[in-house]
């Protein structure tokens, strides 16, 4: 499996609270076109925090309804990189030698599995490279 791109969770809680219409506006561009041209994908890791998010913490809560459609529409057609010890071991490879806290890290080791180039996060440092993917902040001015 080789896609371009891993979405981060923040990038879909931008797209769904629209607080900041600059960067929901990238939120909406990264998510549409990672669907449309099947460039882009997720791990179970972003489905989960995405959808804790926007149930729970979001500044306008998500119903069952809404959340199960967004869950099909937009988070499923991404979903490519499934739990497995392998993918922990790399994660925890990437926590001690780069320092990142174990989500962190984990996200990274999806990235990586997944044959990524780009990781789209504004959680790590824009610019970094960890191991073939570059960290890139979509919404960095």
């Amino acid at each position: 499996m080789s896609v371009e791109s891993f979405i981060d969770t923040n990038v879909f809680v931008y797209q769904l609270e629209r607080l900041d219409a600059r960067k929901a506006d990238i939120a909406d561009e990264l998510i549409e076109t990672g669907i449309e041209t099947r460039t882009a994908c997720i791990s179970f890791q972003v489905i989960q925090e995405c959808v804790n998010t926007a149930i729970r913490k979001a500044a306008a809560p998500l119903g069952e309804d809404e959340m199960r459609r967004y869950l099909l529409d937009v988070l499923a057609p991404l979903y490519r990189v499934q739990p497995s010890i392998a993918l922990y071991m790399k994660s925890l490879e990437i926590r001690s030698r780069y320092r990142f806290g174990f989500y962190d890290a984990l996200i990274v080791a999806a990235a990586i599995e997944a044959g990524c180039r780009k990781l789209y996060t504004e959680d790590l440092t824009d610019g970094q490279q960890v191991e073939g993917v570059a960290i890139v902040n979509p919404f960095r001015s």
